[in-house]
């Protein structure tokens, strides 16, 4: 069984939450984390994570703090997605790169900010669930600052 490791990351910026909105034609909309797949090249999940916010948003963030890890397991390839809590230190969209924007089998994604609450959580189409219950339940501690996230 082939395992791949993918790398996501629940940004906090200035008391809100970022994720990426994404849509194709005749689908429905939704949100996820920013985040991709594990490279060969990239020196560990956290070198992957910051590789991968940079080339979807064109940010760089903080300290990384793994909080929660998924495991999907499949016919030929489980998936293994490991999520961290971080810091948006800053932002520029003209930095964004990678294959995502140039594909468009990839279908549209954009940066969406949202109140780092509960219900503001509920109130998106989160994907996957797992995350979407876990941060309705965690959200609002991690506004408190210094709390531990586990």
């Amino acid at each position: 069984m082939k395992v791949r490791h993918t790398v996501r990351a629940v940004l906090l910026d200035d008391g809100h939450l970022v994720f990426l909105r994404r849509g194709w034609p005749g689908g429905s909309p939704y949100c996820t984390t920013v985040g991709g797949g594990v490279e060969p090249y990239d020196a560990d999940l956290e070198a992957a994570l910051r590789r991968e916010v940079m080339e979807e948003i064109g940010a760089t963030i903080g300290t990384a703090t793994e909080f929660l890890t998924l495991t999907e397991p499949g016919e030929k390839v489980t998936v293994v997605q490991h999520y961290f809590r971080a810091e948006v230190l800053d932002v520029d969209p003209a930095r964004r790169g990678g294959p995502e924007l140039d594909d468009p089998d990839t279908g549209d994604f954009s940066p969406v900010r949202v109140a780092l609450d509960a219900s503001a959580v509920a109130a998106l189409e989160l994907q996957p669930p797992e995350l979407a219950d876990y941060l309705c339940e965690h959200a609002e501690a991690w506004g408190g600052g210094g709390r531990p996230l586990r």
